[in-house]
């Protein structure tokens, strides 16, 4: 990535980021660490849903089936509210689906894809897979078709946002076979289409992940990488692990899974996509599968969930500066195919999944530190309106009377990037995805982070263009700035 970033010493703008920096920046706030506790219950039973964190901080839910003697596969979807500790319905999907994806879109909408809209006879049989997509609105709470992709996927499929903003797409499970298809295909958010692109080397696969790389590729069931430039798939370390979580470091951690759709092992390793190698990294506490993992703030990585739920509703971190697993007590219930979302306040939002009476619930698990995401300083210092955006050459407010140009280069101020960290954070302005050119401390402001991005073509210009901040899969507050 290039790097291209300014020192300004003795520059107005920057005394009022800097004022900004301090009563803005994101908190960390002490407590019990292994804290869990229940909140609202859901209104349908949900395993092998989906859960989609949105810009408003809300959670939404989408559709997954209940398990048992008469299975039942649905179309609604519900949103929780952190404040109020409650799920309440939003719109139904146009078809009732499990084993989907769910995708953040740059401009706050969800793409939901695939699936199956009814299930065989077996756990995981295909049934009816679908190759028809939807977008969720937030702003109006319902769901409309988006077009078909290129082929039927249900189960093990992978969707992945890439760092242009577009969708990679990929997988999916054989109607009559325990394969993987090997074709992917990308959506774009600004045409609406979908399009085939380079197929994958393995097509057997147990446990589906998908990481996005800081270099910009994508990481597939731990044997793939796919590069978006080329359009094209390539190998890499053949592995076989449950969840696969992006590091601080630039690691990929895997943790878990099965041979098969069933099994569950303590197996964990770090890949390195430097050169593509698997090394061990100590032992989980809890042999698992079916289980999440999801990156914490500080770097720490979060598990819950194994086959059976019932037998071991234990959680357990993985200690990414000690390279090993500790135990950090028991779920309220345990689980498996169930959801783990890490939300604004630095809680996670556990929802769902098999247990032993195939529950509404839900319950949160508090860190031992709550990290708020990262915060856009704004000219009036209030997080709101004009955000301290800077015209490079000149030292002064991208604002109304003095407005970027698409293709420019501006610098963002902010504060909440994890110190030292390679994951990137994703700009986006208009609703459009904006190229990242640096993202790092801001020289000679400690405490100060700043990130440089170009502004996109093909948004709409204005005074008031809305700039925010997606990191480690989480919204910065919106800001604003002029584009003529």
């Amino acid at each position: 990535m290039k790097s291209i970033k300014r020192t300004f010493k003795s520059c107005l703008a920057l005394q009022l980021l800097f004022q900004g920096a301090v009563s803005l920046a994101p908190a960390v706030l002490a407590h019990s660490p292994g804290s869990f506790t229940t909140t609202g219950g859901m209104s349908t039973p949900r395993m092998s849903h989906t859960a989609t964190l949105l810009p408003n901080g809300k959670v939404l839910i989408a559709g997954g089936w209940r398990y048992g003697t008469v299975p039942t596969v649905w179309a609604t979807a519900e949103l929780y509210d952190p404040a109020t500790g409650a799920f309440s319905l939003t719109g139904s999907m146009t078809t009732k689906r499990v084993g989907h994806t769910a995708t953040l879109l740059a401009d706050g909408r969800v793409l939901i894809a695939g699936g199956c809209a009814g299930r065989g006879a077996l756990f995981f049989s295909v049934g009816t897979p679908l190759s028809s997509a939807e977008i969720y609105d937030p702003d109006t709470g319902t769901f409309a078709p988006a077009g078909n992709m290129t082929a039927a996927r249900c189960w093990f499929v992978t969707s992945t946002l890439l760092a242009d903003g577009r969708i990679l797409i990929a997988g999916g499970r054989e109607p009559s076979a325990d394969l993987l298809l090997t074709s992917a295909e990308i959506y774009d958010p600004h045409t609406g289409a979908f399009t085939a692109t380079g197929r994958r080397t393995s097509s057997y696969v147990a446990n589906p992940s998908a990481t996005l790389l800081p270099n910009g590729t994508v990481l597939v069931q731990g044997s793939d990488i796919y590069d978006p430039v080329a359009g094209a798939f390539r190998s890499t370390s053949q592995s076989e692990f449950g969840t696969a979580t992006l590091l601080h470091s630039g690691k990929v951690l895997l943790a878990g899974g099965g041979l098969g759709d069933y099994g569950e092992n303590d197996f964990a390793a770090l890949y390195s996509p430097s050169d593509g190698r698997l090394t061990r990294t100590g032992t989980m506490v809890t042999a698992r599968s079916g289980h999440t993992a999801t990156l914490l703030p500080d770097g720490n990585v979060f598990l819950t969930g194994r086959d059976w739920p019932t037998s071991a509703p234990r959680a357990e971190l993985y200690v990414s500066a000690e390279q090993s697993f500790v135990p950090i007590g028991d779920m309220v219930k345990g689980r498996t195919y169930h959801t783990a979302t890490l939300l604004n306040s630095g809680r996670i939002l556990i929802a769902g999944g098999i247990t032993a009476d195939y529950e509404y619930s839900a319950e949160l698990y508090q860190p031992a530190t709550l990290t708020l995401p990262p915060a856009l300083l704004s000219r009036s210092g209030d997080g709101r309106g004009q955000g301290a955006i800077l015209h490079p050459g000149t030292r002064e407010f991208a604002s109304p009377t003095n407005p970027a140009s698409a293709g420019e280069a501006l610098e963002i101020y902010l504060t909440g990037l994890a110190a030292g960290s390679v994951i990137p954070p994703q700009v986006i302005i208009g609703g459009r995805m904006a190229e990242l050119l640096y993202f790092g401390p801001a020289p000679g402001w400690p405490g100060l982070n700043q990130v440089n991005a170009r502004v996109p073509s093909g948004i709409s210009p204005g005074p008031a263009v809305p700039v925010r901040l997606t990191y480690l899969a989480r919204s910065s507050n919106e800001v604003t700035i002029g584009v003529r």
